[in-house]
Parts: C-alpha cells; sequence; structure tokens
C-alpha cells in the first residue's frame, strides 16, 4: 500500500548523495565494484540523488520499494499521482521512475525481430506483455499482418475498462482495410492476472471472426495477455 506522507515545505532542502556517509554512497560503491553490486534502493538513488533533509536518498528509494512491496513490476503499475504521495518523491522524480520503467520494456524488446513472421502465439505473446501485460487497466490492440505473416502496424483500439461495449468490430476493419492487411490478430490483457476469458471476450472474438470471413481476412488469434502467462484463442480451438 502507498504511504500517504505529509511533506513539510520547510524539510524540502536537497541532500544530495555527496552528502551521506562515505559507506551510505552508491555511486562510490558503484564505481569501486560496478553497479552489479548494488540493491534495487541503491540503483534508484544513483538515478534520483537526492533527498531531503532528514531523509537521506538511500532511505527515500528503499521507502520507494518498500511500498511497492521491493516488486518492480509492481512498481510499474503506480501512476504519478500514486508515487508523489511517497515523502521526496515530487513531479521530477514520478517522471524519472516512469522513464526508467519505459526504459526497461525497450530494453527487453529490443531482441524481439520485428518483422519476424507471425507463427506462433508464443511470439504474440512475447512482443506484447512488456506493452501490455502489466498495465492496471485493460487495453484492446490489434496487430495487422501482410500476406507472409509480418507485422506492418499495431494499433491501440480501447483504454479503460468496460472493453466490450466499446469494442467496434467495423472500426477493426476499416483499419486492416486501410493499411492493405492480410491478417489480423487481437490482444487485450487481465489486469486481474486471470488468463481465462470472459462470455465478452469469446463473443468479441467471434464477432470479428465473423466479420475478417465475410472481408477475407484472416483472424490468425486473439490472445488474453498478462505479465506471465496468456490465453489463445486458437490454440484453444475457439477460431
Amino acid at each position: 500500500m502507498i504511504m500517504d506522507y505529509k511533506i513539510n515545505p520547510e524539510e524540502a532542502v536537497l541532500k544530495t548523495v555527496k552528502e551521506l556517509d562515505p559507506d551510505q554512497q552508491p555511486r562510490e560503491k558503484a564505481e569501486k565494484f560496478g553497479c552489479g553490486v548494488l540493491s534495487v534502493p541503491e540503483l534508484w538513488a544513483l538515478i534520483l540523488r537526492t533527498g531531503l533533509t532528514g531523509l537521506p536518498i538511500t532511505e527515500l528509494c528503499r521507502n520507494l520499494m518498500r511500498d511497492n512491496e521491493n516488486s518492480l513490476h509492481r512498481l510499474e503499475r503506480r501512476s504519478r499521482q500514486e508515487l508523489r504521495k511517497i515523502k521526496g518523491i515530487g513531479m521530477t522524480k514520478s517522471v524519472q521512475v516512469e522513464a526508467v520503467m519505459e526504459l526497461i520494456k525497450r530494453y527487453c524488446q529490443e531482441d524481439i525481430p520485428l518483422d519476424e513472421p507471425i507463427v506462433s502465439s508464443q511470439q504474440i505473446f512475447d512482443r506484447m506483455k512488456l506493452r501490455i501485460g502489466n498495465l492496471d487497466h485493460e487495453e484492446v490492440w490489434v496487430l495487422l499482418l501482410n500476406r507472409r505473416n509480418q507485422v506492418i502496424k499495431e494499433l491501440r483500439l480501447t483504454v479503460g475498462t468496460g472493453i466490450a461495449s466499446l469494442f467496434d468490430v467495423k472500426m477493426v476493419l476499416r483499419h486492416a482495410l486501410l493499411e492493405n492487411a492480410e491478417g489480423i490478430i487481437l490482444c487485450h490483457n487481465h489486469p486481474s492476472g486471470g488468463i481465462q476469458p470472459s462470455i465478452q471476450d469469446r463473443q468479441i472474438t467471434l464477432d470479428l471472426k465473423k466479420g475478417c470471413d465475410i472481408m477475407k481476412l484472416r483472424m490468425l488469434d486473439h490472445l488474453i495477455v498478462t505479465p506471465s502467462r496468456y490465453y489463445s484463442f486458437h490454440d484453444n480451438g475457439v477460431i
């Protein structure tokens, strides 16, 4: 749970890493032994750099991780407003945290060949889990493919709750036709972490499959994505 600290304006005096005791200075430890010896809070201290009077940056970063159960996955799901409830985390630091998490995702995505033909549900999952798997809200995405099953465009269709009421088959088909796509893959996430499809998930899948058949487009799959697991409508014989 995020703790709602109250920041006293008189405390808002910056304290840099340099002002800490030598054995508390992550930068010096990193220079001597390498970043691999640093804890996660110490790594954050290197990035965020400044704490408050009476709250060294290392302690601030320990609070940051403690309030997120020492999990980077949980930290990624925090909004800027939630982060700013932690004492010492203001506008700049909350954006810095967000930027680091985005860098992590982009680093991991570099190993995914973007022009590789899609031949399995695992490929789709590997492509989409970092984008939507750990979100705290639902998003629906469509991947548009050429005749060689290479992705030519990724589109986010809907954001938020009530996905079933927002989903528009005609809009998906319109995008596919505008891009001269030959194939379609639908993806959405379950913030709860469960992968079993709902009745609405199944109906959306069948409606889109029917529309694709009419327009002579191939619907390859529909994936429900979480951080570590997925459900494939194709692999389970639904389409």
